[in-house]
């Protein structure tokens, strides 16, 4: 199983649904709260290329994006590979 990261904030709906999709699959991840830390979301911005939007969601430290990119590669069937889910 491949190891999942998320960065998130307590209220936003885009994280929500990222977490309720990964949860879904029965995948664990790690989730790291930006919204109290300035630092931690330096952090996450200078990770995810410059994107300062949450969620940003790594897998296997591959920055695969946020809510909407990993509902299309879900969408697309390439998430489950990426995952390490097999049939």
């Amino acid at each position: 199983m491949a190891k999942v990261e998320i960065y998130t904030t307590p209220t936003c709906p885009y994280c929500i649904a990222a977490k309720a999709l990964l949860r879904k699959k029965g995948v664990d991840y790690t989730e790291t709260d930006v919204s109290r830390d300035p630092d931690l979301r330096v952090a996450m911005t200078q990770r995810a290329g410059g994107r300062r939007s949450v969620p940003q969601i790594f897998i296997d430290g591959q920055h695969v994006g946020g809510s909407d990119d990993i509902h299309a590669l879900d969408h697309q069937g390439k998430l489950d590979a990426m995952l390490g889910i097999t049939a």
